[in-house]
C-alpha cells in the first residue's frame, strides 16, 4: 500500500518540458509585442505609446493632408515657421519652436502642413504626449544617428505643480552634458506662454530694491523652461473677414463653393462663430464642413 502523504511520481522530462511551454505561451499572450524597427521611408508621422513598462513608436499611416498654403490669417506666424524649418531640412542651425496663444488658430495645423510640404527632403514627425516626456533619452537614442530630421511634436502642452516631465524637457532643450542631436527639433503648442500656470502666490516672492523689481526663484523657474525655446510664435483670434476668408476656402475645398458676397454664407458663417464664441480656423473648418453637409442632402 502506498505511504500516505507520499509524494506524486515526478513528472517526465517530456512532461515538464511541456508544461513550461504551455506556462511561456501563456505569459506571452500578456506581454506586450516586441518593437519592430521603424520604416522611414514608407511613414513619415509617428507616434511614441508606451505599453506597459515599455516604449516604442507607432506608425501614423493616414496623416491631415493639409499644407503650408492653405493656412490663412497666419502669413508671418507660417513664413517664420517655415524658415525655421527649411533651415533645419537643409542641415543648418535651427532653433526649436513653441506655439502659443489663442485655440483653433492654426498651431498644430503649422506641424501637420510643414510635414506635408517638406517630407520629401526627409522630416519626420513623432508626436509624444505630456505623460511620455521621461521617454525622451530613449527617442532620441532611436533617431540620433538618423538621416531624416525629425520634428518632436507635443500637443497642447502645459504642466502643473506635480508634472515631473518637464525636467526631461529642459534637458533635451538646453542643459544636459548629452550633445544636441542636431536632425531633432522639439516643437510644442500650448496655450501658456511659459507652459506653467501664474499663480498669484508666485508674485509673493517678488522683491524690490529701489526702482527694480526681481522676480522670485518660482517665476524664473518658469521662465527658464520657455526660455529654452529659441522660436516663439503667438496666435491671435481673427477678425471677422479672415474668418470668412477661410470658411469660404474650405467650402470650395469640400466642393460646396459660395460666392463672397452670398448674404446666407456670411450670416451662417458669423452665427455659428457666435455659437462657439471663437472665430478661428478651426470654427471656419467645423462651419464648412455644416455647410457642404447641408448643401450635399439639399442636392441629393
Amino acid at each position: 500500500m502506498p505511504t500516505t502523504g507520499a509524494d506524486p511520481d515526478p513528472l517526465s522530462p517530456g512532461d515538464t518540458a511541456r508544461a513550461w511551454r504551455d506556462v511561456l505561451a501563456q505569459l506571452s499572450a500578456w506581454l506586450p509585442a516586441l518593437p519592430v524597427p521603424p520604416d522611414w521611408d514608407r511613414h513619415r508621422a509617428w507616434r511614441w505609446v508606451r505599453q506597459g513598462a515599455r516604449g516604442g513608436l507607432e506608425a501614423v499611416p493616414h496623416v491631415h493632408g493639409i499644407h503650408l498654403a492653405d493656412l490663412l490669417g497666419i502669413d508671418e506666424q507660417r513664413e517664420r515657421f517655415d524658415r525655421n524649418i527649411r533651415q533645419f531640412v537643409a542641415g543648418l542651425p535651427a532653433n526649436h519652436v513653441l506655439l502659443t496663444g489663442a485655440r483653433g488658430c492654426g498651431k498644430s495645423s503649422l506641424v501637420k502642413a510643414a510635414l506635408a510640404d517638406h517630407g520629401d527632403q526627409g522630416l519626420r514627425v513623432i508626436e509624444i504626449d505630456k505623460a511620455h516626456l521621461g521617454d525622451l533619452p530613449e527617442v532620441l537614442a532611436q533617431v540620433r544617428s538618423r538621416p531624416e530630421h525629425f520634428l518632436l511634436f507635443c500637443d497642447d502642452l502645459s504642466f502643473d505643480g506635480a508634472d515631473i516631465g518637464w525636467t526631461a524637457l529642459k534637458s533635451l532643450l538646453d542643459g544636459s552634458l548629452t550633445a544636441p542631436a542636431d536632425n531633432v527639433l522639439m516643437v510644442a503648442t500650448s496655450n501658456r506662454r511659459h507652459l506653467m500656470p501664474d499663480l498669484f502666490s508666485d508674485n509673493r516672492e517678488t522683491r524690490h530694491q529701489g526702482d527694480e523689481i526681481h522676480p522670485g526663484e518660482a517665476i524664473e523657474e518658469k521662465v527658464s523652461l520657455s526660455d529654452r525655446f529659441g522660436l516663439w510664435l503667438s496666435f491671435y483670434p481673427m477678425d471677422q473677414d479672415h474668418y470668412l476668408a477661410i470658411a469660404h476656402q474650405w467650402a470650395a475645398a469640400l466642393g460646396a463653393p459660395a460666392a463672397a458676397d452670398d448674404p446666407e454664407f456670411r450670416r451662417d458663417a458669423l452665427q455659428w462663430a457666435l455659437t462657439r464664441s471663437a472665430r478661428s480656423g478651426r470654427t471656419a473648418w467645423q462651419f464648412a464642413r455644416d455647410w457642404a453637409g447641408r448643401k450635399g442632402l439639399k442636392g441629393a
